[in-house]
Order: C-alpha cells, then sequence, then structure tokens
C-alpha cells in the first residue's frame, strides 16, 4: 500500500440545509468528540484533520419548483466541497464528515476529477435506504439531500442551478445497496440508466458478501477508484437512531461491519463519505460511536487476523 493510501484525511462538510430537519451539521463534530481520529490513528495510519469546509451561498434565480429550500446555499456547498475533495483525494484518502446527503454532490463531483486525473474510471457504493436520485424538477418535498446521485450522473435540470459538473459518474458504475424507500420516478430512472440496484430484498435472498464482493471486484478489475457513501440510514435505525429519515428493516451492525471488512480487502477504496448523522436525535451517542467502528473496520480493523484473499 502507498503513502497516500495510508494518510486519511477527516474533511468537515457541516450541511444541513439540504434536509428537513435541523442538526447534522453537529455530525463532523460529533465523530471527532467520539475518536474518529484516533481510532484510524491506532491503526497505523497518518491522520490529519483538515478542518471544515466553509461555503458561499451562490447568486441564483429561483427555481421554478416551489418546494425547493435553500438551493443557493446548497449549490455553495456543493461547489466549496468539490473544491476541497478534489485537492483533498490528491493527498491521502479524504473521509468526509457530514452533513446530509446532498454534501455528496460536492464530494464525489471532486473525486471524480481526482480519479480521472489518476486516468481511473470511479466506481461509487451507495449504501442509502433512499437512492437519492431527484431531479430539481422531480423532488415534491424540495429536500435536496434527495439530489445527488442524480446531479453526479449527468440527469438534466441542474445546468443552471448546480456548478457545472466537470466528470460525470457512469450509472453503470454506480451500486446502490440497502434501498427501502424509492419513489416512483427514481425508479423508472434507476432501471432506464442502468444502476446496479440491490434493495434489502436482494440482501435478504443473496446475502451481503456476494452482492458487495462482486461488485467490489468490478471496481478492482477495471483498476477503479471505489468511492463509498455511507447514509446512517442505510443501518437499521434500532441500532443507528441519530437521522431524520429513518426507514425500518435496515442493515444490522454485523452486516454493516462485514461490508466495511470486505471492501477494506478489496484494496480499491479511495474515499468515504459519513452523511445524514444528526446528534440532536441520538441516543447517548451510539450511532456516532457506532460510524466510528464502521470507519475503523475499512480501514483494516479486524477481531481476528485473516489471510486477504487473492485476486
Amino acid at each position: 500500500m502507498n503513502a497516500i493510501n495510508r494518510h486519511c484525511i477527516f474533511v468537515g462538510a457541516p450541511v444541513q440545509v439540504g434536509a428537513s430537519q435541523p442538526g447534522c451539521l453537529m455530525g463532523p463534530d460529533a465523530l471527532r468528540t467520539a475518536g474518529i481520529c484516533e481510532a484510524i490513528a491506532a491503526l497505523g495510519y497518518k491522520v490529519s484533520d483538515a478542518g471544515n469546509v466553509t461555503f458561499t451561498p451562490r447568486d441564483l434565480p429561483r427555481h421554478p419548483n416551489p418546494a425547493i429550500h435553500d438551493l443557493e446555499a446548497v449549490s455553495g456547498w456543493i461547489e466549496a466541497l468539490a473544491e476541497r475533495a478534489h485537492e483533498k483525494a490528491r493527498e491521502g484518502v479524504p473521509v468526509f464528515l457530514g452533513g446530509d446527503h446532498s454534501l455528496s454532490a460536492g464530494t464525489i463531483a471532486g473525486v471524480a476529477r481526482a480519479a480521472r486525473d489518476e486516468g481511473r474510471p470511479l466506481y461509487v457504493l451507495w449504501l442509502d435506504a433512499h437512492p437519492d436520485v431527484h431531479t430539481l424538477d422531480t423532488t415534491s418535498s424540495g429536500n435536496l439531500h434527495g439530489t445527488p446521485l442524480a446531479y453526479l450522473t449527468g440527469e438534466a435540470g441542474f445546468k443552471d442551478w448546480y456548478p457545472p459538473l466537470e466528470v460525470a459518474v457512469d450509472p453503470s458504475k454506480v451500486c446502490l445497496l440497502g434501498l427501502r424507500s424509492v419513489d416512483r420516478d427514481e425508479s423508472a430512472k434507476l432501471i432506464a440508466r442502468h444502476f446496479t440496484v440491490h434493495d434489502m430484498r436482494s440482501v435478504d435472498e443473496h446475502g451481503i458478501v456476494s452482492l458487495v464482493r462482486n461488485f467490489a471486484e468490478r471496481a478492482v478489475a477495471d483498476n477503479g477508484w471505489l468511492h463509498i457513501s455511507l447514509d446512517v440510514d442505510f443501518l437499521d435505525p434500532e441500532v443507528a437512531p441519530a437521522v431524520g429519515t429513518t426507514v425500518p428493516g435496515g442493515a444490522t451492525v454485523r452486516e454493516a461491519h462485514l461490508i466495511m471488512e470486505l471492501l477494506h480487502e478489496c484494496g480499491a477504496v479511495r474515499s468515504l463519505d459519513l452523511v445524514e448523522l444528526n446528534p440532536f436525535l441520538d441516543v447517548r451517542g451510539r450511532t456516532a460511536k457506532l460510524l466510528v467502528d464502521l470507519t475503523s473496520s475499512l480501514f483494516g480493523k479486524t477481531i481476528l487476523d485473516r489471510k486477504t484473499r487473492s485476486y
């Protein structure tokens, strides 16, 4: 493993304007308080904390969809995060501490540019109860944390509102895992654009191992840069209550740790989002602590040493 892969850079993204409930702006500090920097340093990585990103709202005309709120702020966040992500992804493995899921429109846009700089395709594993492929025209809630994947994969309707997208993500290189709440418009789009989609029924039928391993092996075979975007609501709310979009029937603690261990073993992970942590809704910090533990598993922490699979 080279020096870049052994350098973990934490970047705070205190975004909450893309969601309906306040509290996500406290996410980065909650993760730091829960010891995320110390946990990764204990695994032998060089660790840097780049602090929190700041933004300037973009000057935009009013969007014709009256449900949309805070568009100027979200667009400003995307612009700022894309620049910081591009910068930090060239220095190490950035871990973006959120913050609602609208932040991924910026972080993934930035790491897509960094992957292109290395001549590598970007693969995205989207661990979420929701697909977040609404456009500005189709969102009925107006909550822009439901739009990042549509923007990142080049859907129409963002040109005059979100920052110009320098590198679009190929939908066929995006795997959505753990879906439990999908709107009709989103369902049609997922099928038409050839995303790899696994809802919780797929998980129950086929098991986590084969689904994650198959996608990871595709990324490895393609010399891909693998980005993980982990939404708290991917997890079952019984084990991770600190999220404003709870959907029953999510991943267990054991399943989530297994996913992270498998991803570490594949060796292709180069960036990570931790999103939708709302400490205001947490119970004695249990969700923040769980995210720290899962991040540790992604960076190689195990109960017992096991032989790495050969590819």
